[in-house]
């Protein structure tokens, strides 16, 4: 029955769903695990990098975690193609609203814009929902350090930890056991994500092959690393320090 309403867009099913929008968001379900839990002092990202073939060069290996600007980072799970796409139009949007108004964009707002462009992906015809989801990991001078998370259809939330892609399901009920509001260090929340990780993905444990792992938002940017871990943390004067291992960080 529901092959009469999944060729278009645009076509609603007798039960009020469009099946199209549907089958973009079980794309994201096969993607590798991301993971975002907002801390007292900071916010955390994780993701789980597939590397399957022993011939890929990592080199050139697709990334997990984006650099939007000086104060936002995401995370994506989903067709890798889509998600280039949206990073770079993410990236667009940050620097034009830069230049207009000589201020960093908040971090809602940009999460806004983009989902604009994904609703409208899903009600005009002749094209197709992006398949892929986003984590979106920020900081800005009205309200902090937030997280959020939009999906194929633009919808949009904000979150205290969340989780999409492959076994997100088992994550999110962990973080729900393990969360504690108003307790949550960074330090904390990187040993958080590290259990969860190593819980629902399919290897024994954690693995430069398979993981690309926490990285907290500050106001300003660290160079990246090549290891497993590593996160940005605020001090004083909002410069930067690096941590890396899955020692706490202070």
């Amino acid at each position: 029955m529901s092959r009469r309403y999944d060729s278009r867009t645009t076509i609603f099913s007798p039960e009020g769903r469009l099946y199209q929008v549907e089958y973009a968001m079980e794309a994201i379900g096969h993607a590798g695990t991301c993971l975002g839990i907002l801390a007292n002092d900071g916010v955390l990202l994780a993701a789980e990098r597939r590397n399957i073939h022993k011939l890929l060069d990592e080199v050139f290996f697709s990334e997990k975690i984006y650099k939007l600007n000086e104060d936002i980072a995401c995370s994506v799970a989903g067709i890798t193609s889509d998600a280039n796409v949206l990073t770079n139009e993410l990236r667009l949007i940050a620097q034009r609203y830069l230049l207009q108004y000589q201020e960093p964009m908040p971090c809602e707002q940009l999460v806004t814009a983009l989902c604009d462009i994904k609703q409208a992906y899903t009600q005009f015809g002749g094209k197709r929902p992006f398949g892929v989801s986003l984590l979106y990991m920020g900081w800005d001078k009205h309200y902090g350090f937030q997280l959020y998370q939009s999906d194929p259809s633009g919808n949009y939330g904000g979150w205290k930890a969340t989780c999409i892609g492959n076994n997100s399901a088992s994550a999110v009920s962990m973080l729900k056991q393990d969360f504690k509001e108003g307790e949550m260090s960074l330090a904390s929340a990187l040993a958080l994500a590290v259990k969860v990780l190593n819980k629902t993905m399919d290897v024994s444990k954690l693995s430069a092959e398979k993981g690309q792992c926490p990285a907290s938002l500050s106001s300003r940017w660290a160079e990246e690393h090549e290891d497993l871990i590593w996160a940005w943390v605020m001090v004083e004067e909002g410069s930067v320090r690096s941590r890396k291992g899955l020692g706490p960080v202070a």
